[in-house]
């Protein structure tokens, strides 16, 4: 394979799925969804464009379905993402609001929706969890199809692609996705997106590159331009040279030889070479991702995020229908560990159902524990769910955003009152499981010790917690490189929950970004946490890891690096006395 003699480009995205492929652009053309008109409808013929409007989205609940219906065996674990899209599509905040601007203000379908869209995407963007905050994408996709039909695009056939070739598109949907066959797509690229969004997701486990979020990719390639893409680094090389086309076969095979070793391994144990065993899970959004927990060695749930099933409803779900998705991951998962996170959300804004008016700070405004015990029946629904799912497996309960003693007297009297009413109704459930609570705020932290006599155990969530402690949004490019794990700051504080929980004789977990990186692993050793929860593909790399190294010594290591003052020499600690170690056990592109 040789580079035609034109300019190497490269362009930074966010790496959705990591791997290496060299291959020829196929561009997925999704002409006329950007670009409409707005033009007035008079009164006697609103009525004909709400019709067409559904017309519109009759047609795109229509496609769904056959896609669902033809879906390749590898994406059956997925469709549910793809009926969440049904449901959106009929979704009062979207459906129902563009219907009602087509008939008050007299405006096109298209540029109602337009509106309607543009409005809801500026709503989740102030969420502050980030893969709540990718729902946009979902707003995104739904609208992108109902927007085809009402201009008359035509629809996107990923499954016709009869070559071998990279996909590049302004963005791809979960549905259109799940029209990959994996004997033909060798990876993709699109310009919107995030590594939280569901086109990621599926891009993991399908296993094959995607880099996402590249803005203007979709300008500079053109049909049949040679690619490089490196899904680890979030990197495409555009028109690469000889010695490009060189490097990248080299990494490519020596990823696919490390992918074989460490998937080899990961139904091993992970347990230091002194005796120290540390259970390696995975954390989870959708029910359908708990194949891949199990495919790649995970020993539980660490963490299921329960957002999903109130996320773009015009009703809160029921207690069935929660019970029926925790059963269903509780069943395949028995008698590993399921650890289910109560609501996160600022729920009024993220659920179509009882809007308030917009928080100007929603990141410390009313979400997770907050609402819930703001809303003490919605909380009771979900808690029920939880305590009748838990009689199939071992269930563990976290109560996200913990501040104080009195929020978590206030969410066990809860679970309490969840407990009697299934009683007095005389439904099975089981009542005798752990409850913990997410340690990610600073003040969490200050009252460890006091937290630590009242609760199971302690699920440490780095991403908040960092976030929190250092007052940035790791989202915003003139702040984000004060995102730093290895921190002092951020180090006395893991130090100072691990020791309370050591103290009282509870677990002490952590489930944030951190515990997913290969590379924390011996400070995270020599803390003294005992279980690591994560994207279900970091398993068997944070697996290997953990058996290169010896816990004791690790935690010598974090004594004296706790001495220290500045990141920058912690950092260099690390490289010094585990540089060797983690270079032999990590795969580098």
């Amino acid at each position: 394979m040789f580079a035609d003699h034109l300019e190497e480009i490269r362009i930074n995205g966010i790496k959705a799925s990591p791997g290496i492929c060299i291959g020829k652009a196929y561009m997925v053309d999704q002409e006329g969804v950007d670009i409409v008109e707005r033009y007035y409808i008079d009164k006697q013929h609103r009525s004909k464009e709400v019709k067409r409007f559904k017309a519109a989205v009759r047609k795109a609940i229509d496609e769904l379905n056959e896609i669902i219906t033809n879906a390749p065996e590898e994406f059956q674990q997925h469709t549910g993402i793809i009926e969440t899209h049904m449901v959106l599509l009929k979704d009062k905040m979207l459906y129902d609001k563009t219907i009602q601007l087509i008939e008050a203000e007299g405006i096109n379908a298209e540029w109602a929706l337009k509106r309607i869209v543009a409005g809801l995407k500026s709503m989740f963007r102030n969420i502050s969890d980030t893969y709540l905050r990718e729902r946009t994408a979902d707003i995104e996709q739904v609208s992108d199809r109902i927007m085809r039909n009402l201009v008359g695009a035509d629809k996107v056939n990923i499954g016709a692609i009869d070559k071998r070739v990279i996909l590049v598109a302004r963005d791809l949907s979960p549905a259109e996705t799940s029209q990959i066959q994996l004997e033909r797509i060798k990876g993709f690229i699109t310009d919107r997106g995030g590594q939280a969004s569901h086109t990621g997701i599926i891009a993991r486990t399908l296993e094959i590159p995607a880099v996402v979020g590249l803005r203007n990719a979709t300008r500079l390639i053109n049909n049949e331009d040679l690619l490089a893409v490196d899904g680890t680094n979030g990197v495409v090389v555009i028109h690469p040279s000889d010695n490009t086309l060189v490097e990248f076969e080299e990494r490519q095979q020596r990823y696919e030889d490390y992918l074989t070793l460490i998937t080899r391994e990961s139904h091993h144990r992970a347990e230091t070479p002194d005796g120290h065993y540390v259970p390696v899970m995975g954390n989870i959004e959708l029910s359908e991702e708990v194949v891949s927990v199990r495919d790649h060695g995970g020993e539980g749930i660490g963490l299921y995020r329960t957002e999903f099933q109130y996320l773009s409803r015009s009703e809160f779900p029921t207690e069935d229908e929660l019970f029926d998705k925790y059963r269903e991951v509780v069943e395949v998962m028995a008698p590993l560990p399921v650890s289910i996170r109560t609501l996160d959300i600022n729920g009024d804004k993220a659920i179509g159902a009882n809007g308030n008016d917009e928080e100007p700070n929603p990141a410390l405004g009313l979400r997770a524990i907050r609402y819930c015990l703001k809303n003490p029946e919605l909380f009771k629904t979900q808690l029920k769910a939880i305590l009748r799912a838990a009689v199939y497996g071992n269930v563990r309960i976290i109560f996200p955003l913990i501040s104080n003693t009195q929020e978590v007297e206030d969410a066990q009297k809860l679970l309490q009152e969840a407990a009697d009413e299934l009683d007095r109704t005389g439904v099975p459930y089981n009542g005798d499981i752990e409850a913990g609570i997410m340690v990610e705020v600073p003040s969490a932290v200050i009252l460890a010790e006091e937290l630590a006599k009242m609760v199971d155990f302690f699920s440490i969530g780095t991403n908040d917690l960092i976030q929190y402690a250092f007052a940035i949004d790791r989202g915003n490019q003139n702040v984000a490189h004060m995102y730093q794990p290895l921190h002092p700051a951020i180090m006395r504080l893991l130090k100072q929950v691990a020791d309370a929980a050591r103290n009282n004789h509870i677990g002490v977990y952590m489930c944030g970004e951190m515990a997913g990186d290969p590379y924390f692993v011996p400070v995270l050793l020599g803390l003294g946490i005992q279980e690591l929860s994560m994207n279900p593909l970091s398993i068997p790399a944070v697996k290997r890891v953990i058996r290169a190294i010896e816990a004791d010594e690790a935690k010598k290591f974090v004594n004296q690096a706790l001495q220290e003052t500045d990141v920058k020499r912690i950092t260099a600690m690390v490289e010094e006395s585990y540089g060797s170690i983690l270079a032999k056990q990590i795969y580098k592109a």
